[in-house]
């Protein structure tokens, strides 16, 4: 694996050859929208190093998912996580979301350091490592151990076959078209419409641009705890739509087969991780359509003030820029993301992994299931702190400065 600075250098073929492509990808007048139309990658691979990584589109039928039991690791680990935190260095990125451990193998974790490490990704959203060597099979066992593995309907798989391996691939041949989408459109948590959506997730880069096409991701945890008492405790009340018709569509929009038919799935505004315990808001721009049972306009108000907070509010983000060997977990229970799309026409090429979690709990199923009461994140880590949580502010606020 090593990062490209231009598909020339990757051995996409001739010079002539991609200069054509590139010419083609001018002119085009189609409008791409990456998120819901996958490449195909049946461009030129001569000489690419990990052309059996390139995406394909077998044409088989899957059966719809049934329900299946699923326990979260990370319910087994030391909560102080010792054996993960002796291996390496660890280091929070933002107060709200984000930790990079250096000096650590992935290769060479224990089972109870994978379930150390599916705490602390429950824990802080989204975990980062560098210089991590190993291959998708090591990456897919990894995955294994957190969960079954979820095979997508309609995104690519390896040209090598691995049915559970998730292609995230874009290159010269594919300028996303701004006319086409919106930036907002791309921030999602993955595949939400499933039943039983994913848990702890992993992404490798293969081939990167030498700069560009970072990832941000935002928590969840913290737009809940941002939001007023009033606020929070109507949101946890709501259930939501979420739909795969539109990813459906656009695959068939690019002549590509559906293997498993798209479902819409309704699931709580509010969900509670089975570990931590905590509240995370658990809505996304790119699947949810609606909130059940609540006049249209409200629906779509208190959505558009969601999804813009989720990608605009950089207090609950963190942003990870990708580099040779770069690994990244999160939890997609409590986090969404989103790819920036800003290094055409280099190529951009990885591969996820993506176990299955349990079904969402709203708040009240999760206090009745457990016994025990849900929580705000902030809220208790300033309690562990010793910090006497701020009460709600009556009457009108009063205006501050704020210098930066």
């Amino acid at each position: 694996m090593a990062p490209v600075a231009t598909n020339e250098s990757n051995g996409n073929g001739s010079a002539s050859q991609v200069a054509s492509l590139k010419a083609k990808a001018n002119t085009d007048n189609q409008l791409i929208n990456p998120f819901y139309s996958p490449s195909t990658g049946d461009e030129v691979d001569d000489g690419y190093k990990y052309a059996a990584y390139k995406p394909y589109f077998p044409k088989v039928d899957w059966e719809p998912l049934e329900e299946i039991a699923v326990t979260d690791r990370g319910l087994s680990a030391d909560p102080e996580k010792k054996s993960l935190f002796s291996a390496g260095k660890v280091k929070h990125l933002t107060p709200a979301i984000g930790t990079e451990i250096t000096g650590l193998d992935l290769r060479q974790l224990t089972d109870a350091q994978k379930d150390e490490l599916a705490l602390l990704v429950a824990e802080r959203g989204a975990v980062f490592f560098r210089d991590q060597e190993l291959n998708i099979h090591e990456q897919l066992d990894i995955a294994r151990h957190f969960g079954p593995l979820h095979k997508h309907a309609t995104t690519p798989i390896p040209k090598e076959g691995l049915e559970e391996v998730h292609v995230v691939y874009n290159d010269f041949a594919r300028r996303p078209d701004s006319s086409a989408f919106s930036k907002l459109e791309l921030w999602h948590s993955d595949v939400t419409y499933e039943v039983q959506p994913p848990s702890t997730t992993s992404l490798k880069v293969i081939t990167g641009p030498e700069y560009g096409g970072d990832t941000l991701f935002s928590s969840g945890y913290a737009l809940y705890s941002s939001l007023s008492p009033g606020l929070q405790t109507y949101l946890e009340g709501l259930t939501a739509l979420h739909s795969a018709v539109a990813q459906a569509d656009g695959a068939r929009a690019a002549g590509l087969h559906v293997r498993r038919e798209p479902i819409e799935t309704e699931h709580p505004v509010v969900r509670v991780h089975p570990v931590t315990g905590w509240k995370s808001v658990y809505v996304n721009p790119g699947f949810t359509r609606r909130i059940v049972g609540v006049p249209k306009a409200e629906s779509d108000t208190i959505l558009n003030f969601l999804f813009r907070q989720i990608s605009e509010n950089v207090d609950f983000q963190v942003r990870f820029k990708w580099e040779h060997n770069s690994v990244a977990f999160w939890d997609n229970r409590i986090v969404t993301h989103s790819a920036t799309f800003d290094f055409w026409p280099q190529t951009r090429h990885a591969l996820r992994a993506t176990p299955t979690g349990e079904k969402p709990e709203s708040v009240e199923d999760y206090e009745h299931r457990t016994g025990k009461t849900a929580k705000d994140r902030q809220i208790e880590i300033w309690k562990q702190q010793g910090i006497e949580p701020p009460q709600s502010r009556k009457g009108a606020s009063k205006a501050r400065g704020y210098n930066d």
